[in-house]
C-alpha cells in the first residue's frame, strides 16, 4: 500500500510541474486536467506494474504507453508540439520511476 500512496504523491507531483507551464500558455483546462491525470495514472501504474527492468526505464516506457493515445490526438491537429511533449514524458516518467523505486520499498 505504501509504494502505491509514494506512486500517486510522486505522479501528482509530476503532473503538476508539467501542467504549470500549460496554465502559463493559457490552455484549455480540459487539456491541464488531461495531463495531470495521465501523470497520476503513470504513478500508479509505475507502482503496481512489477516489470523486471530499471526503475527509470519503467517509468519511460510507462509514460510512453500512457501518452500514446494523446499523442495520436495531439499529432493529428499540432504534430510539432509532440516534441516538448516526449522531453517532458522523458524527464517526468524517468522521475517518477526513479522515486517510486527508491521510496516505495
Amino acid at each position: 500500500m505504501k509504494k502505491i500512496l509514494v506512486g500517486l504523491l510522486f505522479g501528482a507531483l509530476a503532473g503538476v510541474i508539467d501542467v504549470v507551464p500549460m496554465v502559463m500558455q493559457k490552455l484549455p483546462w480540459d487539456a491541464n486536467l488531461s495531463a495531470f491525470t495521465m501523470w497520476v495514472v503513470v504513478g500508479f501504474l509505475v507502482s503496481v506494474v512489477d516489470l523486471k527492468i530499471n526503475n527509470i526505464l519503467k517509468g519511460i516506457v510507462i509514460a510512453f504507453l500512457c501518452l500514446a493515445p494523446i499523442a495520436v490526438l495531439i499529432a493529428a491537429q499540432e504534430p510539432m508540439t509532440l516534441v516538448p511533449i516526449f522531453i517532458m514524458a522523458l524527464i517526468l516518467g524517468s522521475g517518477v520511476g526513479f522515486f517510486v523505486g527508491k521510496f516505495g520499498s
